[in-house]
């Protein structure tokens, strides 16, 4: 028994926990403190069985630490994407010029249609791009108006099955698709517009707003949540975030220093 280089091979576990934890820290905050509990766990299982001398416990463990970050990669595929995106393509930070008359647009048009059961699916885009995730579509340069907004998504719009995308205080694209969530845990109740949702959410940091044809229902979609009925006051706090880039970046900044 070599107890020393069975310390060393402890210490290599160890500070490989520390970085999976950092890793997982960035990417999940709610799973990383988990992700560490359970690779402490193997460290010191792993100590002792080198103690014990049990060679091949020891290179099983080995092996399951070591391949932790691989693991990782695998499952949180979506949200190292994100991350990689929000560090290395930041949008501009100018804010348009008009937030609040947008809001409220955005507002009317959603309570007027929620009223009569139109179903709707538009995407407001914060700092990260997302023409690379968009799927065909209808370019347009178009103020945000409530009777706009209802034109669009009337049943009989050959545009109304997509997505409207407002980016900068202005509809830029309308009769878009997004890319499905495969996230398994989504309510069964949720349709094709919610998957859709989610999905965008999944893969970047817009604000998706869903209106749901069956039962009349606005839903936020951001960070891979879904907040479903969610209250006016509540909507129009995440509109105004989303739609002043200012004003969510000094947020974000304020959340990580506390953090």
């Amino acid at each position: 028994m070599n107890t020393p280089l069975g310390i060393i091979g402890s210490l290599d576990n160890l500070v490989l926990s520390l970085l999976v934890f950092g890793f997982s820290l960035i990417i999940k905050r709610d799973v990383a403190f988990r992700l560490l509990a359970l690779m402490c766990l193997l460290s010191l299982v792993s100590f002792l069985a080198r103690l014990g001398a049990l060679l091949p416990l020891v290179r099983t463990l080995d092996m399951v630490i070591a391949s932790m970050p691989i693991v990782l990669a695998v499952i949180f595929q979506n949200d190292l994407r994100r991350t990689l995106l929000a560090i290395g393509k930041r949008q501009t930070t100018t804010a348009p010029q008009d937030a609040d008359g947008t809001v409220d647009e955005i507002l009317r048009a959603l309570a007027d249609m929620a009223g009569r059961r139109i179903g709707a699916l538009m995407v407001v885009v914060r700092h990260q791009p997302i023409d690379h995730l968009l799927q065909v579509g209808t370019d347009l340069d178009a103020k945000v108006t409530s009777e706009l907004l209802n034109s669009i998504f009337l049943p009989y719009s050959p545009i109304h099955d997509g997505a409207v995308i407002i980016h900068k205080g202005k509809i830029t694209r309308a009769g878009c698709l997004l890319p499905l969530s495969h996230n398994p845990d989504i309510a069964k109740s949720f349709g094709t517009r919610h998957r859709a949702a989610l999905g965008l959410s999944e893969l970047s940091d817009a604000l998706v707003l869903v209106i749901s044809e069956e039962t009349g229902k606005i839903s936020a979609v951001h960070d891979s949540k879904i907040t479903y009925d969610i209250e006016t006051a509540d909507l129009k706090r995440l509109l105004k975030k989303s739609l002043d880039p200012r004003r969510s970046s000094k947020n974000a900044t304020t959340e990580g220093a506390s953090a």
